[in-house]
């Protein structure tokens, strides 16, 4: 009879807190009772779809390894350097904030920026275009982070069940990665699973094809993942000694600051200003079903982009050591291939590879794919621990300034 009561307690609570986002959100919101996911689960309780799905991925094995993925910067012993799991809890809460002034809920946005990067590899991008090769040298789609952060999330966790997300986290995820120069974004609205499926198969067929968020939420992570990392990845590169402040582009300094605080505080001011017709809009008014920065804010963001790719991102003289990478990766694909060709998983270096899988993932994916998500996965330090153990040559980390 207690039990009962504080049941119909609880319920009741959730009954209120969906009430509260009808009555305090945007019209143009995702609201929490909307949430849809693949298999249907009974509600118990009074915990909302996106705040579970925070949750679920907060409590993943795959968020857990966050601690030792690379952002920018790889092999560097700098305490201070941003790793993937700062990247994405800055994400989370300059995304948040946006949401909060702008009428939008606020749990979606903290699981899909929490879930975001969740699919990149070891050594961030450099990584990526390695494994994209591989990929594609044994008979996969190639490989990009956001369709892995969605496998892995949908289909890897728990032993290969996946933790049965709702479609606009995975959405949400999925979407967060687009074209380098958009700086107004409009959500692609009602889509379902089959939509969803169809969408990830397109890209994986064209990596070209453009992703559009289905919902406001996802496009705040989006255009927030920006926001989070651009002055962030140059106080990096000032605290290693590879930029100097003053190198900061004249217009982007004067406009935007040249501290990550100061640039971080100036965006988030300009998309919530330049976007604030969405906390007032009526439901489907396309006039305001969008959020964005002004055209004056964006021309100067778009040049501090540049600035970071040519003198951070795409210069080879703060790449470290990755032909070993290289090298690294493709004795691990190649060993762990013919592991499981021989179904020989007790070797000291693959000894835990799938011995915790279901069977069900295990017979529903190619050995190629389960290679791609086991090594996909690993921590920085567990790739070059495991390269190590199988006689590659690895390299050595460098002493950042700390």
């Amino acid at each position: 009879m207690h039990q009962g009561k504080h049941q119909r307690f609880l319920v009741s609570l959730l009954a209120e807190l969906n009430s509260a986002e009808e009555a305090n959100l945007s019209a143009l919101a995702c609201k929490s009772k909307d949430g849809t996911r693949r298999i249907h689960e009974e509600t118990k309780g009074y915990r909302q779809p996106f705040a579970q799905d925070a949750d679920r991925i907060l409590h993943s094995k795959s968020y857990a390894r966050y601690i030792d993925k690379t952002q920018v910067f790889s092999l560097i012993d700098n305490d201070h350097i941003t790793h993937r799991v700062l990247h994405v809890q800055m994400v989370s809460r300059i995304a948040r904030t946006v949401g909060r002034f702008l009428g939008l809920n606020e749990d979606l946005i903290e699981a899909i920026a929490l879930g975001h990067d969740i699919g990149h590899p070891p050594f961030g991008h450099e990584g990526e275009r390695i494994l994209k090769r591989l990929c594609r040298q044994y008979g996969l789609a190639g490989f990009q982070h956001n369709i892995q952060s969605v496998q892995f999330l949908d289909c890897f966790e728990k032993k290969g069940q996946g933790w049965n997300l709702t479609l606009q986290v995975l959405d949400g995820i999925l979407c967060h990665d687009g074209e380098a120069r958009a700086t107004r974004l409009s959500p692609a609205r009602d889509r379902d699973f089959a939509a969803f499926d169809r969408l990830i198969k397109a890209k994986q067929e064209d990596p070209m094809t453009n992703l559009q968020p289905m919902t406001l939420e996802g496009c705040v992570v989006r255009l927030c993942d920006t926001i989070a990392y651009i002055g962030r990845d140059i106080e990096d590169a000032i605290e290693l000694g590879l930029v100097e402040r003053y190198e900061i582009p004249e217009q982007c300094g004067r406009v935007l600051g040249t501290s990550n605080g100061t640039i971080v505080y100036t965006l988030v001011s300009d998309v919530i200003a330049a976007s604030a017709g969405v906390r007032k809009a009526a439901e489907g008014d396309h006039r305001y079903d969008w959020v964005g920065f002004s055209p004056d804010i964006a021309k100067v963001l778009l040049e501090l982009k540049a600035f970071n790719y040519e003198r951070i991102y795409n210069n080879a003289v703060f790449k470290p050591d990755f032909e070993k990478i290289h090298i690294c990766y493709e004795q691990l694909f190649d060993f762990y291939m013919s592991q499981l060709e021989h179904n020989q998983t007790n070797d000291e270096v693959g000894r835990n590879f799938l011995h915790s899988m279901s069977k069900a993932y295990i017979n529903t994916q190619s050995s190629a794919a389960i290679v791609r998500d086991y090594i996909a996965g690993m921590t920085d330090n567990f790739f070059l621990c495991q390269a190590k153990a199988l006689g590659c040559e690895i390299p050595e980390r460098s002493c950042g300034v700390n």
